[in-house]
């Protein structure tokens, strides 16, 4: 049975969410433009990629994931699910738009440190793992990456050591809080956030589960098979 988007206020409502999204994220695109720094790690064994230390270390890992993200919804975008409504396809077209400016923000910060500078040819990401011929799959998928970039967000940016690094990736991640909360809407109306996702308890009420560079390269290990990421060389507090 084919599941229809609602029309009319309701979709006009989500895609409005996303607009605000998405100037946010243009705006961090422009700030973020000519910061790089000089910073390309080299890596010795020819599957493993070494993402560098100290703040472009982190840098290079969150571009990576975002690199990851953006080809994710790319996929999509060529080849919608044919039980999509021509709402959820408009708005996994802007979902690729954000997920594309932040993507090249963070190449912008980087420069000449950004960690493919020294790769003969692009990352491939594999994506056969996912289920991307119908709508379920596709949002279950969504779903995983949008909470696991906020997670990648909160975890990352306590080891950022530079004040205004810290102050623009801060609103990338507010951007992914949007992302997964809309994607959350999306599969299950109303929903917006859960437990499993957002603290709720004592001093940490509502804060967004957060999660180290290591952990999230271990679930998303699959997609970057057979290069191996390493995160040895990045900070862990």
């Amino acid at each position: 049975m084919t599941t229809q988007f609602p029309q009319g206020p309701a979709a006009l409502a989500r895609r409005s969410f996303l607009r605000v999204a998405g100037a946010s994220a243009a705006t961090v695109g422009l700030v973020l433009a000519g910061c790089g720094k000089d910073n390309t790690p080299t890596a010795t064994n020819p599957n493993a990629l070494l993402l560098g230390k100290d703040d472009p270390g982190v840098l290079n890992y969150l571009y990576l994931q975002k690199q990851l993200a953006a080809a994710f919804y790319q996929k999509v975008s060529d080849a919608a699910p044919s039980d999509f409504s021509a709402s959820e396809k408009a708005f996994f077209t802007d979902l690729r738009d954000h997920e594309l400016t932040h993507r090249e923000a963070l190449r912008n910060a980087l420069g000449t440190g950004a960690y493919d500078t020294s790769l003969a040819t692009p990352l491939v990401f594999d994506f056969s793992t996912l289920a991307l011929t119908t709508r379920t799959g596709v949002l279950a998928a969504a779903q995983q990456f949008e909470d696991l970039s906020v997670a990648a967000y909160a975890g990352a940016l306590p080891l950022l050591t530079t004040t205004s690094t810290v102050a623009l990736l801060a609103k990338i991640a507010s951007v992914e809080a949007r992302h997964s909360a809309f994607v959350r809407d999306l599969r299950t109306p109303g929903s917006f956030a859960g437990d499993d996702v957002v603290i709720s308890a004592d001093s940490l009420q509502s804060v967004s589960v957060a999660k180290t560079p290591a952990q999230v390269v271990a679930d998303t290990k699959a997609y970057f098979l057979p290069i191996v990421i390493s995160t040895d060389s990045l900070p862990t507090a």
